[in-house]
């Protein structure tokens, strides 16, 4: 008879533990739910991405070697490397380089393996046109840089929800 009755104390106080957890769940939920919302006005502010952000990808023409390693690493065979060998100095030239953003997954597995560190992921983010075939950045276009969310005075850059600081 007494195992049962510690039994019974055990569940009920296991009942109590998991009705105390449901409780401080949905008060989470209610606190939530009284918040504002944040509304970005797209054009006019911009987040400010995390340090680790991976957007777009730039290419320093000047620093690749032809080694074709980034293609080797990328998951869908991305990048196209033409180059010319030349016999006189038994080296590979660089012709073109170019990436189609519109298939790119932005795994920055070429970045991370580029040998010469001519690839680096920017912070841009605004890949949007209405020709998918604008998408397809060659090796000038990979050679811009894009302007700085903070940099830009016409903007008004957002903190990101990880960004701000709580309480």
């Amino acid at each position: 008879m007494f195992p049962m009755v510690t039994g019974f104390m055990n569940y009920g106080q296991q009942t109590v533990r998991a009705a105390r957890y449901i409780g401080q769940s949905f008060m989470i939920t209610l606190s939530q739910a009284n918040r504002l919302p944040v509304t970005i006005q797209y054009p006019y502010e911009k987040l400010i991405t995390s340090e680790r952000f991976r957007g777009r990808i730039h290419f320093e023409f000047d620093k690749c070697i032809a080694c074709e390693v980034c293609v080797r690493v990328c998951p869908i065979d991305l990048p196209v490397v033409d180059w010319k060998l030349e016999t006189d100095i038994r080296k590979k030239r660089l012709l073109n380089y170019s990436i189609d953003f519109g298939i790119c997954i932005f795994c920055g597995n070429c970045v991370e393996y580029c040998p010469t560190n001519c690839l680096s992921m920017t912070e841009e983010y605004e890949l949007a046109t209405y020709d998918r075939h604008e998408l397809n950045y060659n090796h000038i276009a990979l050679g811009r840089l894009p302007m700085s969310v903070i940099d830009d005075f016409t903007i008004r850059t957002v903190l990101n929800s990880s960004q701000r600081k709580t309480g």
